[in-house]
Order: structure tokens, then sequence, then C-alpha cells
């Protein structure tokens, strides 16, 4: 990787870092998640949201982003720091239409919130995985999965650029929020039909542009680590999807999180085995 590549994925790593640390403990923190007001980040600009973390609730962020996109009866089957630890723009364990005997990976699992309702949705004859770069997510995540006594997930420390699982072993690949976060997302999009079987299946969340929207235009618009200005355009997606191998993809908008900015379903196939 550059060296520009590999600062943004430091940055990226200590704010999320940051964020595991918050869900568990009384504090406010800036991630500058989106063009909002709802509150002012540490160096008082008002034009980048930050969240509010309690131990006994869910986060408060910039509009379109955490806990509050998940269904109620969805966040009371999990610890409240599971929930708490949510910033995601979606909720990708209802795009995946998962299945009872299904083998899960999730991309960037944070604090484990898709990878603990994935491994219910799959039942004990499915199993769940979560991979995430940053030890305080893990270690956070490893705490959810114990007190939810979920016996059918596994934690795994690594990038979504080179994911810690054999070609073909997963299902579906699900990610919330997540790939507009690397500095090399063909390589995830790779990893991704890598590690699924043919016939296997993405179902993720992310922020993506309009088409019109430049590199330069999504950049004034928030920040990398805020999900904003790292994001791939519709076209983007679905031409590096094709790159990928992938094919029947597809990029929905769900609502939008900054001007000419969504949070999108995106979904696509492995081709099967011929």
């Amino acid at each position: 990787m550059t060296d520009q590549a590999n600062e943004t994925r430091e940055r990226v790593r200590a704010a999320y870092a940051a964020a595991a640390v918050a869900a568990t403990q009384d504090v406010r923190f800036p991630l500058a998640i989106a063009g909002s007001t709802s509150c002012t980040s540490s160096a008082g600009d008002p034009t980048t949201s930050c969240c509010e973390v309690t131990p006994r609730g869910a986060p408060t962020i910039g509009t379109g982003f955490g806990a509050s996109l998940y269904f109620a009866d969805q966040q009371g089957e999990l610890p409240a720091e599971a929930v708490a630890a949510s910033l995601g723009c979606g909720n990708p364990t209802a795009v995946a239409d998962l299945h009872e005997g299904e083998t899960v990976l999730d991309l960037g699992s944070g604090g484990g919130i898709d990878v603990l309702l994935s491994a219910r949705r799959v039942g004990p004859t499915g199993f769940a995985y979560g991979v995430d770069m940053t030890d305080e997510m893990l270690a956070l995540a490893e705490t959810n999965r114990a007190r939810a006594g979920a016996t059918n997930v596994r934690f795994l420390k690594g990038t979504i650029e080179g994911v810690p699982l054999a070609d073909a072993s997963v299902d579906v690949v699900i990610s919330n929020c997540v790939i507009n976060l690397a500095a090399d997302k063909p390589a995830v999009l790779a990893e991704m039909a890598r590690v699924l079987v043919p016939g296997g299946r993405i179902g993720v969340t992310d922020v993506v542009a309009d088409d019109d929207l430049s590199p330069t235009a999504r950049a004034e618009r928030g920040s990398f680590v805020g999900c904003i200005a790292g994001a791939l355009s519709r076209s983007e997606y679905l031409d590096g999807l094709a790159a990928a191998g992938f094919v029947d993809a597809e990029v929905a908008f769900t609502h939008e999180v900054a001007q000419g900015m969504h949070s999108a379903l995106v979904r696509a196939v492995k081709p099967a085995a011929h």
C-alpha cells in the first residue's frame, strides 16, 4: 500500500477505536459523520456531527447513521454496547435475506451488531464471522458475543482488503458502511468474490454518491473517516462489482446522508460454477 493509503487506514483505525471505547463509557467524541448541525465537533465546527454515546443507550449521530436504522425488536435482542457501537448507514442483515444454515461474513464488523444478528438468523446450523482491524472493536465484539451467548460466531483480526478466510468459504458477505472507508476498494471487492462460494451473494449497505458528484465535491461534503469523502459513485460501484466478477448487481439508494450522498443497498451474486 502507498504511504497515503496507510495513513488513511490509520486514521480510520484510530477513529473507530475511539468509537469502541465510547460505546462503553459516558463520553462524547467527534467522528465527522456527515454535514449535520445536531452537535459540533471538538473544534467547534458546526458542519460536522459527533457521536454522543452512553453505556445505556444507542449513539446519537448524524442523520441517516447508527442504531436507529435497526428495528426495535432487533435492538432488544442484543447487548446495549453492541447497539451503541453501531455507526453504520443501514441494516445489511435485512438486505442479505439470510437463511438457516448459511455461513455469513461481515466485513468491518465493529462492535458485532450485524454478526450477532446474522448468527440468530442462520441458526445453530449456520455460522457468522466478523473481520475487523481494530483491536478495541474486536475486544468489544467479543464481550458482546459472550453477553449474547452466541456460540456460532467468531471474530477475526484482519483487513477487508485481505480477509483471513479460505477461498469459497462463505455463502453470504455483508458489510455496513465500511467499504467506503477502504483505501483499496477493488481489493475489497475481489476479496468478497474470493471468499464466496459459487452462487454466493453480497448484501451490503454503504454510502454511495450521485454519478455527477466528483471526488472533490464528495470531500467537500464530509470526511473520509466520516464515510463521505471515500464513497464511490453508483456507476463506480457497479463497474467495480463487474470487474470483480459479480453479476446481477444493483445499487439502490435508500436515504440521503449528505447532499448528493446516499445510504444505499448493494446486492450482487457470484456466478455459480458450471
